[in-house]
């Protein structure tokens, strides 16, 4: 675990200084750019700040945010890694900038040239102030996901089992052996009887006696009927009596009297003359075979 730690160690000041000495490389190239477009000496002397101090910011920014502001954090560190590698490619193009003899302005000889190396230089600064300024709020306001209980305590449980002894792991205690008295010299073998030998004999306790179950008296149940408690209501009383075949075959007679043929159903005599559905089927066979025959006669 140590080594480990160390080993990071080593490798982020290895990192601090390649980019300490690339930002050396890259500050005469941007010190001079920025005296060709107006700066003062102080200001050119923070101009390579501007720049590469702001890839540096976005880099960081991009190993904390996540998501979109990640890919926004990238966005800037390209951008502006591009913009420091062309005013380097022009500082090495034009060899006035090294000796500051360049007119004020004046970075190439073309001047549609010219004029976009202009504004890229001059843009830089506001444009670190703007990004600069969004990603250390987006840092700020980031809140990282938190980490499962399992994978939180995954290296732990992992250090604690290579620490673990030997003589606890299940492969180095060794099985029980078992005695055999048949093996064992003489003393050992009236020493190990000994021990298994049964312990005096209590003696028994008599259990109580149980208390036997009283019966219960119970009531015994009356005889004498029961009166109703109130009046049963006159719709609950049945006044209508079981009708005959014949009556039934009349009532449906008259009922369907002047009904056509495709209208005699027996759902429809059911409810005509309050019967069951048995009953208004086979009325409805009736009926139809009279009608029928009636018709036929006719014929």
């Amino acid at each position: 675990m140590n080594l480990h730690r160390k080993g990071r160690a080593a490798l982020v000041l290895a990192l601090v200084a390649v980019v300490g000495m690339a930002f050396r490389v890259s500050w005469n190239a941007l010190r001079d750019i920025a005296g060709a477009v107006g700066a003062d000496d102080t200001a050119a002397m923070l101009y390579p700040f501007v720049v590469d101090g702001l890839m540096a910011l976005a880099l960081i920014a991009t190993l904390v945010l996540a998501d979109r502001d990640r890919t926004f954090a990238l966005r800037v560190l390209g951008a502006y890694t591009v913009a420091s590698l062309i005013l380097n490619y022009v500082h090495g193009l034009v060899p006035e900038l090294h000796a500051r003899t360049v007119d004020w302005g004046r970075l190439a000889d073309w001047d549609p040239a010219n004029w976009a190396l202009v504004l890229l230089a001059t843009s830089l600064p506001v444009g670190s102030i703007y990004f600069g300024s969004d990603l250390v709020a987006k840092v700020l306001h980031h809140r990282p996901a938190p980490i499962p209980a399992a994978s939180a305590n995954t290296e732990e449980s992992t250090e604690t089992e290579r620490k673990r002894s030997t003589a606890d792991l299940p492969g180095s205690t060794p099985a029980p052996i078992t005695p055999n008295a048949a093996a064992l010299p003489r003393p050992v073998a009236v020493g190990f009887l000994k021990s298994t030998l049964p312990a005096k004999p209590y003696p028994s306790i008599a259990p109580a006696p149980a208390k036997p179950i009283e019966p219960r008296v119970v009531a015994a149940e009356s005889t004498r009927p029961r009166r109703a408690t109130g009046r049963v209501p006159a719709v609950a009383k049945s006044t209508r009596q079981k009708r005959t075949p014949d009556q039934l075959l009349a009532e449906a007679r008259t009922a369907t009297a002047g009904w056509p043929d495709a209208k005699v159903t027996g759902e429809g005599i059911r409810r005509a003359i309050r019967t069951s559905p048995a009953n208004a089927r086979s009325l409805r066979d009736t009926l139809l075979a009279e009608r029928a025959a009636a018709s036929a006669k006719a014929v």
